[in-house]
């Protein structure tokens, strides 16, 4: 470990990764930062590295990796059996889930679009097409 002079506290390494310390303690909570050793005071004293770890949670975060393939991928770093070929899994897994996502927005938008067309904006509530059609889609789900 650093030494405790280098330490960080938790509102230090918030500012120093760009995130808050509710991030900070989330983070810790689901285990992707590790538990810091902390001072008699009770706060927490961070190693200088837990910044570019942060960094790279929210990194992988912008890129659409749950917390567990986040999780994943900081043990695929650390484990000298496994290989780039694992992340480049990892990554092509990703790549398959978000033109899934893709896929179904696309499919609302043109759902949205044909309810918008088949509304004229005029008239009450009581006989708007898109409301219809979502009660008589939400019948379906629950029917």
């Amino acid at each position: 470990m650093a030494p405790r002079d280098s330490a960080l506290t938790i509102d230090k390494l918030a500012n120093a990764a760009g995130v808050g310390g509710e991030t900070i303690r989330f983070y810790e909570r689901a285990g992707l930062l590790p538990k810091p050793p902390r001072k008699r005071s009770g706060y927490r004293q961070y190693p200088p590295d837990a910044v570019a770890r942060v960094m790279f949670i929210r990194s992988a975060k912008d890129l659409g990796f749950t917390l567990k393939e986040i999780t994943a991928l900081l043990e695929l770093r650390v484990d000298p059996d496994k290989s780039c070929a694992d992340v480049r899994a990892l990554a092509k897994a990703k790549i398959v889930d978000v033109e899934e996502k893709m896929a179904d927005l696309a499919r609302i938008r043109g759902a949205l679009e044909k309810l918008a067309k088949a509304c004229r904006g005029k008239g009450p509530t009581s006989e708007c097409p898109i409301l219809d059609a979502i009660e008589k889609e939400d019948g379906r789900a629950n029917g």
